[in-house]
Formats: C-alpha cells, sequence, structure tokens
C-alpha cells in the first residue's frame, strides 16, 4: 500500500485528533493551570484558616502543590509550551473558592480538596494512559503527583469532609466547575 511517511505517521488517527507534541502540549498546558488553582484555593483557605488548628494541615497540603505547579512551570519553558489565557481568572477564581468554603467551616474546606482531588485523580489517570514510552518522564511525573493527590483527599477526609454542611451539593458543584476549568484550560 505505499503511501508517503506523513500518511503512515499519521495512520491511526482521525482528522482532528491531537498529534502526540500537540497531547503533551495540551497536558503540560491543562497540569499547570490546575496546580496554580489548587495554589491559588490553599492561599484562600490559609487566609481563612491559616491560623486555626488546620492551618498546618494546609500548608503541607499547600507546599506539595506548589511542588507540583514549580515542575509544571518548569515543564512549559523546557518544552515551549504556551499558558493558558485563563490564568488570571484561575487566580481569583481559585483564592475566592477556597476562601469561600473556608468561610463556610473546616469540613467545607475539606469537601473542597476531596472533590477537586476526585476529579484530579481521573483526569490525572487519564492523561498517564495517553502518554507512551517515548514520554516516560513526563508519565511518572503525573503518576507520582497523581499520588500526592489522592493522599490529599484521604488526608481531608480523614479531616471530617463529609460532614460539611450540603456535602453531595457542594462536591457535586466543586466537581462541575473542576472539570469546565479543566476543559477550558485545554483549549484556551
Amino acid at each position: 500500500m505505499g503511501g508517503n511517511k506523513k500518511e503512515q505517521k499519521s495512520y491511526g488517527r482521525l482528522p482532528g485528533d491531537l498529534s502526540p507534541a500537540e497531547t503533551v502540549e495540551r497536558i503540560i498546558r491543562v497540569d499547570q493551570a490546575g496546580e496554580f488553582g489548587a495554589k491559588r484555593i490553599y492561599e484562600g483557605q490559609l487566609a481563612i484558616l491559616g491560623e486555626t488548628a488546620d492551618g498546618p494541615t494546609l500548608r503541607e497540603m499547600a507546599a506539595t502543590e506548589e511542588k507540583h505547579l514549580e515542575s509544571f512551570n518548569d515543564l512549559m519553558v523546557e518544552r515551549r509550551v504556551r499558558p493558558t489565557l485563563l490564568t488570571p481568572l484561575w487566580h481569583v477564581a481559585g483564592f475566592a473558592l477556597g476562601a469561600g468554603t473556608a468561610l463556610m467551616g473546616r469540613e467545607a474546606a475539606m469537601a473542597c480538596t476531596v472533590a477537586i482531588e476526585e476529579v484530579i485523580e481521573e483526569h490525572y489517570e487519564g492523561q498517564s494512559a495517553q502518554l507512551d514510552e517515548n514520554e516516560a518522564a513526563l508519565k511518572q511525573t503525573i503518576d507520582e503527583f497523581k499520588r500526592d493527590e489522592v493522599e490529599h483527599r484521604e488526608t481531608a477526609l480523614a479531616e471530617g469532609a463529609e460532614r460539611a454542611p450540603g456535602y453531595p451539593i457542594l462536591s457535586t458543584a466543586i466537581k462541575s466547575g473542576s472539570r469546565l476549568a479543566i476543559w477550558l484550560s485545554e483549549r484556551i
């Protein structure tokens, strides 16, 4: 069946499918945006709860998110990936979500963490599955960060997240917002 190299390389892809390079760019862009948003959420929560008994737990989780953000910032520079144009929105929205849930009480702040980390675990799992052996280092980073996010979720559950007033509604709303933020940040 002959065909040139370009045709052979695109075999198995459908029109509109992202190339492997475009997929990696999208992964790095959205993950950097997500870690930036997480940092801002914890900053909002710490502004309200930082001087309470919850402060050390929140600071520990925030430090992990800062480490993740630094890694994705480095990858953006190394791979020449542009950031999402929505960064100013995530700057404000992340802090507002963190402060807002903290104002609702410690359990609501923990419920926020649980909801977001459940979405991120699923998100990172999907990304990891998309990456092949050519992107082993990125896949390893994503898998490591996913384990950190699962640990945050477990910590927040142990801290009483499910006792938050209106937990099912709060959780559903935060998950929906997180999924929308992911979709937008991948594309814009």
